[in-house]
């Protein structure tokens, strides 16, 4: 019997053909990119177990599998592989719990895509999600298990609730359950949800960035008599492997970007021996590589005025190399600041993980833009412990870092905003000025290595309004959206082929379909930026006759 089915987003289940940044490859349209392309760069399905439980699973359906596992013993429960439900879904069955990341569509970088092409929304990733609950419900139809659906997608129900009718959901599930899973399940089991433990509701946010909350039969959250999070010895660690060897670091972020809402989370530090434990489930089924998640690795027990705390950093990489199995390992998220100012611990962190020309630290990045003022306004402890003015501007703490990083051999993967609060077309220049600076720089005989994807900043009212078409990019916008491209483009060709994994075919085929992709898009970019009236000429030239060269920082007191 099992009581109880957990999966995920079809789409975090894949590699990817393990090509850096191509897993955000079902974010595009699906009338921009062909089916046969979209499944060939999605390589081959995940492995299965005999049973039908899929080999590896993503991280958040890992931790739900720990926390039932607290409770309930191992047969109750199922880890399925989608094609194998019908394994799984019985008459006995009481509940099917999905983990979803952006189901609808309609996530920063879907967006961003839906922006440049117009149309319906109509991305990959929406695509895989209806597929995915369509076999569900199949194989659930006249039985009584519920279907409940939770993770950090679930905000896209509270947008376009009137989309959510046609899935049969029982429940969606908003916030983290790693202490509360077990207790949920069994009120839901009973038709019985005490209304202390879990609220009737959903979360959102007010004009100002406040939390308000909206009542809704359909949605659950956690109530009044717990904590809004769960106590770090409240998470349980994971007992099987996931996807692409991620394990969890930390929770929150601490920096207080005014356009983020993982800013909103307690912050919560994962001892080094926790993380080390997870890691080795992962690397004893064959993972080389660790992939530490946080929101800011940075920030990992960082001191006053967010200085890093070298020594945890240090303790931390080092008990992962350590681990039997373990080859590398790639921290998830960072601002940009601490290379720029500390760039002999980056030095020291690099030879501890091993950092080199065939071994590239990856690591995702928030920019967001070129402006000073934009910087100061919504984001101005991303700069510290530099500050903006006597350090530099934020354009020279930007270059500084990416200088610092190729050196080292660190390529941040960075993103970039348009349409945030009280943007001047005088400010995307700025960003443009960046980015042009950045694509022609060297740190000795490299060229800066770095991926830069633009995002549109929609306003909720604007999705729920659904008036979603080209006319969301301005002019200047649109200039720096093919400023990011044509570095991209750039990337892409010179990059395609050598980050390109598997057999020779497979090698040949992911980076022909990488170089050419980015080389087709941006050419259909500066179609349309012609058209809208953007002058190419100058987007390209941009901050390159700057009379101000950029060399360094000022250096920072460590005390």
């Amino acid at each position: 019997m099992t009581k109880f089915v957990l999966i995920s987003d079809t789409t975090l289940s894949y590699e990817y053909r393990n090509f850096p940044l191509l897993d955000f490859l079902p974010c595009a349209p699906g009338k921009a990119v062909p089916e046969s392309v979209y499944k060939f760069l999605r390589g081959p399905p995940p492995a299965s177990k005999p049973n039908g439980e899929i080999l590896f699973a993503p991280y958040s359906i890992r931790k739900l599998e720990a926390s039932l596992l607290t409770k309930f013993r191992r047969e109750d429960i199922a880890v399925a592989h989608e094609n194998y439900l019908q394994n799984f879904i019985k008459d006995d069955t009481e509940i099917i719990a999905v983990s979803t990341m952006d189901p609808l569509g309609i996530g920063p970088t879907t967006m961003s895509y839906h922006a440049l092409l117009g149309g319906r929304l109509d991305a990959w990733v929406r695509r895989e999600w209806d597929n995915l609950i369509e076999r569900i419900n199949a194989a659930r139809a006249g039985k009584k298990a519920k279907l409940i659906v939770g993770g950090p997608g679930v905000w896209e129900f509270t947008v376009l609730r009137d989309e959510i009718d046609k899935y049969n959901m029982d429940y969606i599930f908003q916030g983290e359950t790693d202490d509360i899973l077990p207790t949920l399940f069994e009120q839901i089991m009973e038709d019985d949800i005490d209304p202390s433990m879990f609220q009737r509701g959903f979360m959102s946010y007010d004009d100002n960035f406040r939390k308000i909350t909206k009542k809704d039969d359909l949605f659950l959250a956690r109530g009044l008599s717990k904590a809004a999070y769960p106590r770090l010895e409240e998470i349980p660690r994971i007992v099987n492997p996931s996807v692409k060897g991620m394990v969890e670091v930390m929770r929150g972020c601490g920096i207080g970007c005014d356009f983020c809402e993982v800013t909103l989370r307690p912050l919560r530090y994962q001892p080094a021996e926790y993380v080390m434990d997870e890691v080795r489930i992962n690397a004893e089924a064959g993972f080389p590589n660790a992939w530490l998640h946080s929101d800011e690795i940075f920030a990992y027990k960082h001191g006053n005025m967010y200085v890093p705390n070298e020594d945890a950093l240090q303790e931390l990489f080092s008990g992962v190399m350590s681990i039997k199995g373990v080859r590398s390992a790639n921290p998830t998220h960072g601002r940009i600041s601490i290379p720029a100012g500390y760039p002999e611990m980056i030095e020291k962190l690099s030879k501890t993980l091993k950092a080199g020309p065939r071994n590239w630290i990856g690591l995702q990045t928030g920019v967001e833009t070129g402006s000073d003022e934009l910087a100061r306004k919504h984001m101005p402890n991303k700069t510290l412990p530099l500050k903006i003015g006597p350090d530099g501007s934020w354009q020279e703490i930007v270059w500084q870092g990416v200088n610092v990083e190729t050196r080292n051999y660190w390529r941040p993967a960075f993103t970039i905003q348009v349409g945030q609060n009280g943007e001047t077309p005088e400010d995307n220049w700025e960003t443009i000025a960046m980015i042009n600076r950045l694509s022609n720089s060297f740190s000795g005989s490299m060229p800066f290595e770095f991926s830069i994807t633009p995002l549109i900043n929609v306003p909720l009212g604007r999705i729920k309004s659904r008036s979603l078409n080209r006319d969301m990019l301005t002019q200047d916008m649109m200039a720096v959206f093919y400023a990011s491209y044509r570095h991209l483009a750039k990337m892409s060709i010179r990059d395609g082929y050598r980050d390109a994994t598997g057999n020779l075919l497979a090698r040949f085929g992911t980076g022909s379909i990488i170089s050419l992709g980015g080389y087709m898009m941006l050419k259909f970019i500066e179609k349309r930026a012609r058209k809208m009236g953007v002058d190419i000429d100058r987007v390209k030239n941009y901050g390159l006759n700057s009379s101000k060269e950029i060399t360094s920082l000022s250096a920072l007191s460590r005390a």
